[in-house]
């Protein structure tokens, strides 16, 4: 979103070569080409400042501005936040934000500073309310969500009254733990770790597949002696013995470790729950096994208490064996949770180790870490570029993709920017480092992608509400089975109760539902990530699949928003002496304009004479003494006016203004000799990226603040249909309500800064980033690359992604709702069908297993159409 910015006075420079304070291109750039931070040691930190109008945040900006340390001040008044970078050794967070509040007046409000952490021991997606809800109450922690698919906990948190041991104390008490803590609370800027998890999957998958070989090991002696007719042992172990008594009252013995080893997080589960009056998955299995161990027990020991027909089972075999089916079914769980986060691996995977870095007119190989902004960087052919930078010497073609989703390399000179972590192919780079640390590109995509993983869409809203009344109402169930068998059923009676009260316990599985969206989201932002499509949260994500109307910007949307060179017309000399002309005279002008007509000759390789009594027309055009020749490059108005005669010229001249183009004539010695047409070209790939979006059924509307001659003309050739033209900045906004008011959802595309009121009113804001100057903060959805066609990736990545979520929620809930009634005996009547607590056990095992592989599904999204 646009910010208000103070005057930063001297500073660094950006890639213009301006002080970051004065370049009108990168001052308003949050994470722009001028990083905010440029030293390791500066913080960055965000508040809400409520009820403050354009003015306000101006007079704000400037005041915070002109505080010691504080290096960045911005203001948004549309989203009503202030953006600070500061240094902590000579401001401290709290004397910022009292000099805020004592010097405006303005009340600070929460800050946006976040902690994205990683968790231990979440075996059961159905826990993650509870850590919700535990941490959310631990003072200055203003939000808590848990990603069950990443075993991730994101907060967002005041730094002046939360520190990580409450909240650890909080995710302790619900028997939980923290893998990896951050830095010192008193940084708000928290450089994500993520490949700690990795290596925690792979640890807890070897644990969960110990205890499952310990469950099967026992399972398979406890199936044999818990039914030996079944197995031809019937004549010596016959049915009432005193030997079989004693084998079963061994194989309880037996069943025990396997309860307490293989089972034993289930009871800890059950332990934490029961004591913030809660239930969850760990409390069905825990009560199941249990239910079923007991009552073995008490038959083998105190067999005078039940008829003589019910002493022909006992239930160990239901202990072992589900215990080791549903350990089994929470490790392939973990090892499908692994797969799900791989996009977060491979970029972490991206980062270099080694920088080579000119000190003192040395080389030096140092630790990638160990490179600071200024830093002379160079990369020889075949080797990562380290860090992002400005290529100082060397020429070269860098693979970007693993950054952009650009497939093919791109050029490299000097001047231009290069993204730390891609590869350089052909030549060899000297460049200057920009950014460095996690202010580079890929370390904010990877923050970026690591909160949007751990945020939740709204249809999780629906599903959290199902699954807190999900526990209680299947023990519930269970119990009401148990009574009615108890009651009414079939002798033996006692047995049929059992088996009811176990199976329906164990056949339900709240965390199939639970997992059903975070995982999918996982995957599906993961996904849009490896495309260069930075997807800001799982909202951002369910809107984008309901739009109805995509708004694009024009200038740095459709076109490339820099003019350049079109068409060169001859008439009485060769095109090339016309354009050496006409470069020769703006070889000294510093409009846009001529910038283009200079590149142009250049890039042709023509020789450019110095001008001599150059003077500039404004509003008209410039003229110079070329070669000995008086040559002027004008507008139509200058050549009217000079009474120039336009000939043949005069019908080509307004094709060109036709088609959008600004026609400029090349007149020598008072003779018009030719026409430079210069425009902003339009993308490679936007009509494509148009006819792509009209073809998903969206609307397609262009808004732009040119005149309406050449949005037309550009319009015409991407396709577009209908044109909002001469629209002020202002106004844009008030244009995306009123296709609102008509009922339509819309999404917004444009830089994402000066777009910034219509991105803020739109459904969905999606801003396109070019090369390393990516607005990461500036709307819902970032395309990294530029280009339209990410917009159309975007949308239909969203479209996936949300039908694989209700893929996943159907299933879980067709799951539950043909299973439960199955296990608590509704085919009995009928068919004499009563479900095994051993087959609810696998069922319910592999549910999770399926709703995880049904999301990983996504790993194998592919555009279409662009």
């Amino acid at each position: 979103m646009r910010m208000v910015v103070a005057d930063a006075g001297a500073g660094p420079r950006c890639r213009h070569g301006d002080a970051v304070a004065s370049c009108p291109r990168c001052r308003d750039l949050p994470g722009g080409s001028a990083a905010l931070g440029q030293r390791l040691e500066w913080q960055r930190i965000e508040f809400s400042v409520a009820g403050l109008g354009a003015t306000a945040a101006s007079a704000l900006a400037s005041r915070m501005q002109q505080l010691p340390g504080v290096q960045r001040a911005l203001v948004n008044p549309i989203t009503e936040r202030a953006l600070v970078v500061f240094d902590p050794g000579l401001i401290g967070l709290e004397e910022l934000v009292d000099a805020i509040e004592a010097e405006q007046g303005v009340e600070v409000g929460r800050s946006l500073a976040r902690w994205h952490l990683s968790l231990r021991g979440l075996a059961c997606a159905s826990c993650a309310r509870r850590i919700e809800e535990a941490v959310a109450r631990v003072p200055g922690v203003h939000g808590a969500a848990v990603n069950p698919a990443a075993d991730s906990l994101t907060i967002e948190y005041s730094p002046r009254r939360t520190d990580l041991a409450a909240v650890r104390a909080a995710v302790v008490a619900e028997g939980f733990d923290l893998i990896a803590p951050p830095p010192a609370p008193a940084a708000p800027a928290l450089p994500a770790a993520v490949a700690e998890p990795a290596a925690v999957h792979a640890s807890e998958f070897r644990t969960l597949m110990r205890k499952f070989w310990f469950a099967a090991a026992v399972s398979v002696p406890t199936v044999l002696f818990s039914y030996p007719w079944l197995f031809g042992m019937g004549s010596w172990l016959p049915r009432g013995s005193g030997v079989l008594r004693a084998v079963w009252g061994a194989l309880g013995a037996l069943t025990l470790p396997v309860m307490v080893y293989s089972g034993g997080h289930f009871y800890r589960g059950m332990v934490s729950a029961l004591r913030h009056r809660t239930a969850d998955m760990h409390t069905l299995i825990a009560t199941g096994i249990t239910a079923a161990w007991l009552y073995s027990t008490v038959a083998v020991l105190f067999p005078g208490i039940f008829p003589r027909a019910e002493l022909a089972e006992v239930f160990y075999d239901v202990t072992a064996v589900v215990t080791a089916l549903v350990v089994l079914g929470g490790a392939l769980e973990v090892k499908a949770k692994g797969r799900s986060s791989e996009a977060i691996t491979k970029l972490i995977g991206l980062k270099p180790r080694i920088a080579r870095v000119l000190r003192e007119g040395r080389e030096l190989d140092i630790p990638v870490e160990e490179v600071v902004v200024g830093d002379v960087v160079m990369v020889r052919p075949g080797e990562k570029i380290p860090v992002d930078g400005e290529v100082l010497e060397g020429s070269s073609s860098v693979d970007e993709a693993m950054v952009t989703g650009e497939s093919l390399p791109v050029e490299k000179r000097p001047g231009d920017t290069v993204i730390g972590a891609t590869l350089n192919k052909l030549g060899t780079l000297t460049f200057r480092a920009t950014k460095v640390g996690k202010d580079t590109v890929l370390s904010q995509i990877i923050r970026m992608v690591e909160e949007a993983q751990g945020s939740k869409a709204p249809i999780q809203r629906t599903v959290d509400a199902v699954s807190s009344y999900f526990t209680p109402a299947v023990m519930i169930l269970a119990i009401l089975g148990l009574m009615i068998w108890y009651s009414v059923g079939p002798a033996p009676a006692g047995v049929y109760a059992l088996i009811v009260f176990v199976t329906v316990l164990i056949i339900a599985c709240p965390c199939a539902l639970g997992l059903a969206t975070p995982t999918s989201l996982t995957v599906g932002i993961g996904k849009g990530a490896e495309h260069g499509i930075l997807i800001r949260s799982g909202q951002a994500l369910e809107t984008a699949c309901k739009l109805d109307a995509i708004v694009l910007d024009k200038t740095g949307t459709i076109t490339r928003g820099e003019p350049s060179v079109t068409d060169v017309v001859a008439l009485g000399m060769a095109d090339p002496e016309v354009l050496r002309l006409a470069a020769s005279v703006e070889r000294v002008s510093e409009h846009p304009l001529g910038e283009a007509i200079v590149r142009e000759a250049e890039e042709r390789g023509l020789t450019l004479a110095q001008p001599q009594v150059f003077e500039a027309l404004p509003g008209r055009g410039v003229q110079a003494i070329v070669d000995g020749r008086q040559v002027v490059l004008g507008n139509r108005r200058l050549v009217e006016e000079r009474g120039y005669g336009l000939s043949d010229l005069d019908a080509t001249a307004r094709q060109l203004s036709e088609d959008g183009k600004t026609p400029m004539f090349v007149v020598v010695d008072g003779v018009v000799r030719g026409i430079v047409a210069v425009a902003d070209t339009i993308k490679e790939d936007s009509r494509a990226a148009v006819a792509a979006l009209k073809k998903m059924g969206l609307k397609v509307v262009m808004l732009t603040g040119d005149n309406e001659r050449t949005a037309l003309a550009i319009a015409r050739r991407v396709g577009i249909d209908r044109v909002l033209a001469e629209v002020l900045p202002d106004a844009k906004a008030e244009q995306v309500r009123q296709l609102q008011a008509e009922g339509q959802r819309v999404a917004m595309v444009g830089d994402g800064i000066n777009d910034a009121p219509a991105l803020a009113q739109a459904d969905v804001g999606i801003a396109m980033g070019t090369g390393t100057d990516v607005a990461i903060e500036a709307a819902d959805i970032t395309l990294v690359k530029g280009s339209l066609r990410g917009v159309v990736v975007a949308i239909q990545l969203s479209r996936a992604t949300m039908r694989n979520i209700k893929q996943n929620l159907f299933g879980a809930f067709i799951y539950n709702t043909l299973g439960l009634p199955i296990a608590a005996g509704a085919l009995y009547p009928a068919f004499g069908i009563l479900l095994s607590p051993l087959i609810a056990a696998a069922a319910m095992a592999f549910s999770s297993v399926t709703v995880v592989s049904n999301a990983n599904r996504l790993r194998r999204f592919q555009p279409r159409g662009v």
